[in-house]
């Protein structure tokens, strides 16, 4: 190793929280997790906030916009996000081996491959494509109105968002977890304040109803966007902009971070694809509208107290696991995960039981007090109540295989479990007769119970061991 090598590193070591590689297991997983978990809380309440307000000022028929409107922009959104796991794979690697330099080249070529994904196609295409996709899923005329406009306000507006995705992968990555959560909980707050007088509107702001609430997301999270840019300029945190290697695209680093984030992409979007297809028989059944409300605020929202856990211990998982194989330490790789998936499964017991004793309680917190709906609702979160147990462990032993690198096989588990299954399932129903919304909320069981046991078998195997990245030497600038 050259001495300017050897510099780097020892920088690079002392830049990164080290407890990660060398410290207490269990310490280490919490001090990854709770931050996201907090600031996946208070993101979350957010979700609760709009669908409250847009149930009690629109209706049920805005909170279905809301629940449609979401489901298809995460298909679209996911594909750019892919690239944010590519990015991931590679900071943590590189943060485990105390390599700062390939850690910052990293983070800006994801950044600038992001930027011009999101501003040259997310945004047209979303806007062109938005009445098509709302066709897809079986909505009422009247949900379709109240979820067009939504819709193409989160398109056009999806950089701030974006960003902060960006930011936030990166950022944890290298062992930075607090971070990401201010900015989340300032994104939060600003969004409920934005959302609160845009949706029902404040003296001379009129009240703009189920847009309202996309019009404020899209500025909290643009205004977090400009302060996160800022930061990667002028540096200060664990992660910033290369300062000497010029500002064109990396292809080397560009070609890694498709090569690692595609999978995870193709993933994401099977999922979503799923999700919208599953609206749209959910949206066939008898009662379909007061359904689609059901599904978008029990499972879209009240669910989320779980996965908002489980994503924050995937994050985690991948982090721990990213890490430790960069610095040698498989062994402690497999152990920290198994430790994610023991706290995943507390939560998640413990949110299942509240599903279980105040169903009616949770409801009405979403201005749902239609028979149908209460009942519908009901229904589905008995089931949610076990699948939370189920989808917890999956997400934390798919952040094991994705921090290490291994992002095509959660790609093929999800196909398997979360849209091929499911969508058998509900088409031979439908198909015989007699689909009703419980062949639904069952079919979303049995999907999580199949990439559970699938995710963690692929984890065993332990053929991420192998995995190796490399991003070679930084281009040379005169």
């Amino acid at each position: 190793m050259s001495d300017e090598a050897a510099s780097a590193k020892k920088t690079g070591t002392k830049r990164y929280d080290r407890s990660i590689v060398e410290g207490p297991l269990a310490a280490a997983v919490w001090k990854l997790a709770w931050p996201t978990i907090l600031a996946n809380i208070i993101g979350g309440l957010q979700g609760v906030i709009d669908h409250a307000l847009v149930g009690n000022f629109v209706g049920f028929t805005g909170n279905a916009a809301v629940g449609v409107s979401w489901q298809i922009f995460l298909v679209v959104i996911v594909f750019i996000s892919s690239l944010f796991t590519g990015m991931s794979v590679l900071v943590a690697r590189f943060a485990g081996a105390g390599d700062h330099e390939k850690v910052d080249r990293t983070v800006y070529q994801a950044f600038l491959t992001a930027i011009i994904l999101a501003l040259g196609v997310i945004g047209p295409a979303g806007y062109l494509l938005a009445p098509r996709l709302l066709g897809l899923v079986n909505a009422s005329a009247a949900v379709q109105a109240e979820a067009l406009p939504f819709l193409r306000t989160m398109f056009l507006f999806s950089l701030g968002m974006m960003i902060f995705f960006m930011l936030s992968g990166a950022l944890r990555s290298a062992g930075d977890a607090k971070t990401p959560m201010r900015l989340g909980i300032t994104a939060t707050a600003l969004n409920i304040l934005f959302n609160v007088v845009l949706i029902r509107g404040l003296g001379p702001i009129p009240a703009f109803g189920t847009k309202g609430a996309a019009m404020g997301t899209s500025m909290a999270f643009g205004l977090v966007g400009v302060y996160s840019l800022y930061k990667l300029l002028m540096g200060g945190w664990v992660i910033s902009f290369p300062k000497h290697e010029g500002f064109a695209p990396d292809w080397t680093i560009i070609k890694s971070l498709f090569k690692f984030g595609l999978p995870t992409g193709f993933q994401g979007i099977a999922m979503n694809i799923g999700g919208v297809l599953l609206l749209g028989f959910i949206g066939s059944v008898k009662n379909g509208a007061e359904a689609q409300a059901t599904y978008a605020v029990s499972y879209t929202e009240l669910f989320s107290f779980v996965t908002w856990t489980s994503t924050a211990l995937l994050g985690a998982a991948a982090t721990i696991a990213g890490q430790n194989l960069g610095a040698g330490h498989p062994e402690r790789a497999v152990q920290g995960v198994g430790v994610a998936a023991r706290i995943g499964l507390a939560g998640a017991a413990f949110i299942g039981a509240l599903f279980l004793l105040i169903p009616h309680q949770l409801l009405g917190i979403f201005g749902m007090h239609d028979a149908i709906v209460l009942e519908l609702g009901t229904q589905l979160l008995r089931v949610l109540a076990v699948s939370g147990l189920f989808i917890t462990v999956a997400l934390t032993y798919t952040g094991g295989l994705q921090g290490t690198g291994d992002t095509k096989g959660p790609m093929y588990i999800s196909i398997v479990s979360q849209m091929l299954l499911p969508l058998s399932i509900c088409f031979v129903m439908q198909r015989l007769g007699t689909l009703q919304p419980i062949h639904i909320w069952l079919a979303i069981l049995a999907g999580h119970m199949t990439r559970c046991t699938l995710s963690v078998i692929r984890f065993r195997q332990g053929k991420w061991r192998a995995i190796k990245v490399d991003l070679g030497s930084a281009p040379a600038h005169g």
